[in-house]
């Protein structure tokens, strides 16, 4: 579990987040949205530690990433796992060189052991076969998939996702949605997913940080937000005709409790 505790953080004269505090349970998939300029970035920026805080908590498992001296961190970051928006992959590399980086940059593996373990994420996100092949030979989606399997070769505790289905056609999206539902309980990992996307929310939303100007204001899961009478959330997550609809199904079709 990760958990932040009141954090505040300023650029210059300007106060981003304000005394924010959240919970990131083990083995759930939690989401953190909000408008641009929400702070949410800066939010998982600082919590992975791109970014200091002016003050508060950041804790992984009861560690207080603020109070952790240099080798601290360093041991840290062995168990976390990165997806950036871009997936970020190198055009140089194949799809296996990209997947094996971390193991060659941070574990003490034999040869023949990374390329096991290389070999075992790429299956695990069904690209079997895809290992000699450059990014700019697949497709945005095997390139989102060879980033989640690089993300995790280092089978990490924590998983940072940020905006994962960014520039993927929406079939492609619920693919990489499912991916990480699926990773995150097959290995019980700490999964945050900084995203814009209200298919995910409503998809695998199972623990969901609402943060508007700099404050954390909703927290809940994929179907309480449906029942919200938090406005400004409302107005986020169901601007669109369509998500309107689809609330208005949902609640005017629920069964009270028995």
């Amino acid at each position: 579990m990760i958990e932040v505790r009141d954090i505040t953080k300023s650029f210059d004269d300007k106060t981003v987040l304000h005394g924010v505090s959240a919970r990131f349970e083990t083995g759930k998939t939690n989401l953190i949205i909000g408008q641009s300029g929400s702070g949410k970035t800066v939010l998982i920026k600082s919590i992975v530690g791109l970014l200091k805080p002016d003050s508060g908590e950041i804790l992984y498992d009861g560690r207080d990433l603020m109070q952790m001296n240099p080798e601290q961190t360093q041991a840290l970051r062995k168990e976390i796992g990165m997806l950036f928006q871009g997936s970020a992959l190198f055009d140089s590399e194949t799809v296996l060189g990209n997947v094996m980086f971390p193991l060659i940059m941070f574990s003490d593996m034999t040869r023949e052991e990374m390329l096991d373990r290389a070999h075992f994420c790429l299956e695990r996100v069904n690209l079997k076969g895809a290992d000699k092949k450059y990014p700019s030979e697949i497709s945005g989606g095997m390139q989102k998939r060879v980033a989640i399997a690089r993300a995790i070769a280092l089978n990490p505790k924590y998983l940072f996702c940020d905006e994962p289905n960014s520039g993927l056609d929406p079939r492609t999206s619920i693919l990489i949605d499912e991916l990480l539902s699926d990773i995150t309980h097959e290995y019980n990992i700490t999964t945050i997913i900084n995203t814009h996307d209200m298919n995910s929310v409503i998809g695998i939303g199972e623990n969901i940080v609402f943060i508007n100007k700099g404050h954390r204001e909703w927290v809940g899961d994929k179907e309480e937000i449906f029942h919200t009478a938090n406005e400004a959330l409302n107005d986020f997550v169901f601007a669109t005709d369509l998500f309107q609809k689809v609330k208005e199904y949902i609640v005017n079709n629920a069964h009270p409790a028995k």
